[in-house]
């Protein structure tokens, strides 16, 4: 029986253009096409001019189709044979004796012995891709089956364009989805923070704050861990041009070395094992408006040197890509490190250092401003007791507004903030008095770990306030409170409002044992 042209026509278009899905449409033209075409399988490729090669999107077999997004490269040799929109398709009896084809084979997408009928889709005068049947065994196409696929030409080139169209709408929606969920995420970590002591001890930083807020330079806020630098930040970014756009923050010290890069830069798909999709980094997703980077001291020197690259060139360069990305970001770091001494010891790149120095504000400790302190714990107090779903708001008795004073409080104001929490939760509805709060140097460390531990510290000497052993000496009375659980409910982390990665980052800079350590420095 003689083929009816019109009638195959007719029958391949609906099963090519019925889908926007690659894989069902090339799938079900393919079960289609076979009864004509003696082809093992196809192949549909997408031709990037720019870069000279063919994205195989996907393959069809008799099993169905499915995804592949495999780059081949053309050699430079055979390019302006591949972008001749004059030959609509072209008969390969077998794959190695043809340029065309030897790329294909080291892709492993066919064998030497394996023949072709490609099918060029050609837009405009320019070749946009290709429909690739392919057969394993050698001479299996003819000039018949080639005249019969050209009818094909139009309704494939049409079904490819749509396709990519629809794919990159996908890419589109879920970054935005993406997106969205991780903006809400940073609202609802910024959302209702107060800048209790702007009039008071705050009051120069909040000047500076003002100065620069307007401007797009870097700032470097300067102080201890807990005093708060977070809330300057997202105060610089509120007053700034920039308020309307991303306030992206990243804490340097709890991201994985490993995964530093992909977190701050993004990754391409498949550019390491487990990345299964494209993921935008911290700076991409805050171009146009603010990145603040907590802890940067923490940064390894691999980072530092990216990161010093986005403030020269402000462009980035995601993990497996080759294209550089331009950003408008304004980069706010901080940390409680001494980054001159790190640089002396070959930590920190100076050049760095003086690029994110350019306009330094130092936030002084709460011991240094303890005027704030009745404001501090009233806003606290206010905000634990919905937290925790108390009807009625203690009141705090003098006796224990005076003790607030008087402590030095090395944890800074987020330390202020877990000993009104504990105190609410210990209290039954009776005024706060504060009566447990005790030098954390001495008294606590002395009840969790007795007094040979405290003479070993060095903690028993007065003068011996280095912030080190401050931090040391908090982290441990926090971990005697927990019975030494670092992570989970409960645990020190949750205790100080930090990573357990960082804690336990700390910790081993310390020289504090936790885990299997403990266990080993104990026996």
């Amino acid at each position: 029986m003689r083929l009816n042209e019109n009638e195959f026509f007719r029958e391949a278009t609906l099963r090519i253009c019925g889908s926007l899905d690659v894989e069902t449409f090339l799938g079900g033209s393919f079960i289609f096409i076979r009864d004509f075409i003696p082809a093992d399988y196809m192949v549909l490729t997408y031709y990037n001019t720019d870069k000279g090669e063919h994205i195989a999107l996907a393959r069809a077999s008799a099993e169905g189709g499915s995804l592949l997004n495999i780059a081949i490269a053309m050699p430079s040799e055979v390019r302006p044979f591949v972008e001749r929109h004059d030959i609509q398709t072209l008969v390969i009896d077998r794959a190695e004796t043809h340029p065309t084809a030897r790329p294909w084979l080291f892709k492993g997408l066919l064998n030497r012995d394996s023949s072709l009928l490609v099918l060029r889709l050609v837009v405009g005068g320019d070749v946009v891709g290709a429909v690739i049947f392919i057969a394993q065994e050698s001479g299996k196409f003819s000039q018949e089956h080639a005249d019969l696929l050209t009818l094909l030409r139009e309704p494939f080139a049409i079904a490819l364009s749509n396709s990519i169209r629809y794919q990159e709408l996908l890419r589109l929606k879920e970054l935005l989805v993406e997106d969205n969920r991780f903006l809400r995420s940073e609202l609802c970590q910024t959302i209702g923070e107060e800048i209790i002591g702007a009039d008071f001890g705050l009051r120069s930083v909040m000047d500076m704050v003002r100065h620069v807020a307007p401007l797009s330079s870097p700032v470097l806020l300067l102080g201890e861990t807990g005093t708060g630098k977070e809330v300057i930040a997202s105060a610089i970014h509120k007053l700034s041009p920039r308020k309307d756009e991303p306030f992206v923050t990243v804490n340097c010290g709890a991201i994985p070395e490993s995964l530093v890069d992909s977190e701050l830069f993004g990754h391409e798909k498949g550019a390491f094992t487990g990345a299964l999709s494209k993921k935008r980094g911290r700076f991409e997703r805050a171009n146009k408006g603010t990145i603040f980077l907590d802890e940067v001291g923490e940064l390894q020197p691999e980072a530092q040197v990216r990161l010093l690259r986005v403030l020269q060139e402000k462009e980035i360069e995601t993990v497996g890509g080759t294209e550089q990305i331009k950003v408008d970001i304004r980069i706010i770091a901080a940390t409680h490190r001494d980054l001159e001494g790190m640089i002396k010891d070959g930590k920190f790149r100076e050049d760095l250092y003086f690029r994110l120095k350019v306009f330094p504000i130092p936030i002084p400790p709460l011991r240094e401003r303890k005027g704030d302190i009745p404001s501090l714990a009233h806003y606290f107090l206010q905000k634990k007791s919905r937290e925790i779903g108390l009807t009625e708001i203690p009141s705090v008795a003098p006796k224990g507004l005076d003790r607030l004073i008087a402590y030095p409080w090395p944890g800074n104001v987020r330390e202020l903030e877990n000993v009104v929490e504990r105190e609410l939760i210990l209290s039954k509805g009776v005024p706060l008095d504060f009566g447990d709060l005790r030098s954390p140097l001495k008294s606590e460390l002395h009840v969790a770990f007795g007094g040979e531990q405290e003479r070993n510290a060095g903690l028993q000497d007065k003068d011996s306030l280095a912030l080190d052993t401050v931090l040391s000496g908090h982290i441990r009375w926090v971990l005697a409170m927990t019975d030494g659980k670092v992570g989970g409910k409960g645990g020190a982390a949750q205790i100080l409002h930090i990573n357990p990665s960082t804690l336990r980052k700390k910790m081993r800079k310390l020289g504090i044992p936790f885990g299997r350590n403990k266990t080993s420095k104990a026996s």
